[in-house]
């Protein structure tokens, strides 16, 4: 027994080894990476990246600027073309926890930049969110599958960073819904990341519409791949990476050739944060302050919310 023991600890080693090697490599390269937790599975070359917002669960600036320097850091360890062979990234995995993906963007970090009517803030959150949906749409410049699992309610432009992977999933009971019409606002990068998935037909009743989908229903609509029994999104993703790997060059050439089909995201991207910065500095004294009521209520539902389920663990 305790032969067969030390047999296993000396295979897993080498494995835990190369797993710490991989985060430290991209951990020296990005800097200091808060909100993110990094893991390495060397048996399906897959990084997963859990998001962990400190206070609420909606893409910070803090969060967002820690997915971008993750993708580059990536990108520029091994995505030269003489790399590919020896890079130990092939799938990059995003996915997230506790009783909600998120909530959307930051509204306590908006409100803040409307006080001082900080552009450049409010601008730099919008050039980390386009910068960090191209690089999943192009697999970091085609080297990586880019691939998001959805445990739970998705709102508001928190949808479009995993919506931007070349493939997303969800469990069955996760629900997506983008509420900013409501407030006379409207998510930055969801125009061109939803219409190059759904049409822009059915993105643009999406949008205009606020009202909210489950999994199966946003499937239906285009918006997913794959929905899949409660629990099992992570082992969804792990079959589908290690399936895909003997055909990982195919994979990402295909990938990287329908997004350049698809148009200039770049471009597109780049029209739309500026138009959003627009309009946020453009709301009203009485469209802020419905915004702060939205804010206040979040803290509410949050606080009550995060009982139940530590009460239920």
């Amino acid at each position: 027994m305790l032969q067969s023991l030390t047999s296993r600890a000396e295979l897993a080693a080498p494995a835990l080894q190369e797993s710490c090697e991989v985060i430290d490599a991209i951990r020296y390269k990005a800097g200091f990476l808060p909100e993110v937790e990094l893991t390495y599975e060397p048996d399906i070359q897959a990084l997963w990246v859990t998001i962990r917002p400190e206070l609420k669960p909606v893409f910070t600036l803090q969060l967002l600027d820690s997915l971008v320097k993750i993708q580059t850091a990536i990108a520029s360890l091994w995505g030269a073309p003489d790399q590919y062979r020896r890079a130990p990234v092939r799938f990059l995995a995003f996915r997230g926890e506790g009783p909600f993906f998120t909530l959307g963007g930051d509204l306590d970090f908006y409100l803040d930049c409307l006080a001082k009517n900080d552009r450049a803030a409010l601008a730099e959150y919008a050039r980390l969110s386009t910068e960090g949906a191209i690089w999943n749409s192009n697999g970091l410049n085609g080297l990586v599958v880019t691939l998001a699992t959805i445990h739970a309610k998705a709102i508001g432009g928190g949808i479009d960073a995993p919506r931007s992977c070349n493939v997303m999933i969800a469990e069955e009971q996760a629900s997506f819904v983008y509420p900013e019409i409501k407030f006379n606002h409207f998510p930055i990068t969801a125009v061109a990341i939803l219409s190059r998935r759904m049409g822009q037909r059915a993105a643009e009743e999406m949008l205009l519409s606020g009202e909210e989908m489950s999994a199966s229903e946003f499937m239906t609509a285009g918006g997913l791949d794959a929905v899949v029994p409660t629990g099992t999104g992570e082992a969804w993703i792990r079959k589908y990476c290690a399936d895909a790997l003997p055909s990982h060059a195919a994979r990402t050439a295909l990938f990287s050739a329908f997004n350049r089909r698809s148009g200039d995201l770049r471009e597109e991207l780049g029209y739309l944060g500026q138009i959003w910065t627009d309009c946020m500095l453009r709301l009203t004294p009485s469209a802020i302050s419905k915004l702060q009521r939205i804010a206040q209520t979040q803290d509410r539902m949050l606080s009550r919310v995060y009982q139940r389920h530590l009460a239920a663990v």
